[in-house]
């Protein structure tokens, strides 16, 4: 194995990454779900219906990514779609019961994938949000940028 000591910063959190995402599908698989189908029903859940193309904003994704992404949730039942009553062009997409069903099982899920990693959690949660409001905001192009609070963790 590699002397992870020696890898920068993004060279570590990139593989964290993928090994969490990896280890997340392999569990929210026998639910019919992946990550990226368990962050749009999160936000559909807490925000209500939306337009594609406004859910794909806030996952911050391409629209064209959501809509893979939501094929794969109308086929497992976990969302509906709506023609939208302004523009008939346009379809809202709202959590279906089993959907809501499937999120309490990946919240579950979520808490329990990394046990045994709370020590200094906070701190790692607090550097996280700092990169990805930074780089979230010239990706994106949010205004604003992190707090005098909030600083990068130094290259390694």
């Amino acid at each position: 194995m590699p002397d992870l000591n020696d890898w920068t910063t993004p060279r570590l959190l990139s593989t964290a990454a993928r090994l969490v995402e990896h280890a997340w599908n392999e569990e929210l698989a026998v639910l019919g779900l992946t990550h990226s189908g368990a962050i749009a029903l999160e936000v559909l859940d807490a925000e209500g219906a939306m337009t594609q193309a406004q859910l794909s904003a806030k996952v911050r994704v391409q629209a064209q990514t959501m809509g893979q992404t939501l094929s794969r949730l109308e086929a497992h039942g976990h969302i509906t779609r709506e023609r939208s009553r302004l523009d008939g062009r346009s379809q809202r997409v709202a959590v279906s019961e089993m959907g809501k069903t499937a999120l309490i099982q990946a919240r579950r899920i979520d808490r329990s994938l990394t046990p045994g990693v709370e020590i200094g959690v906070e701190e790692l949660r607090d550097q996280l949000t700092a990169v990805i409001r930074w780089l979230g905001s010239a990706r994106w192009g949010e205004t604003g940028s992190i707090t005098t609070d909030e600083t990068l963790p130094e290259q390694s």
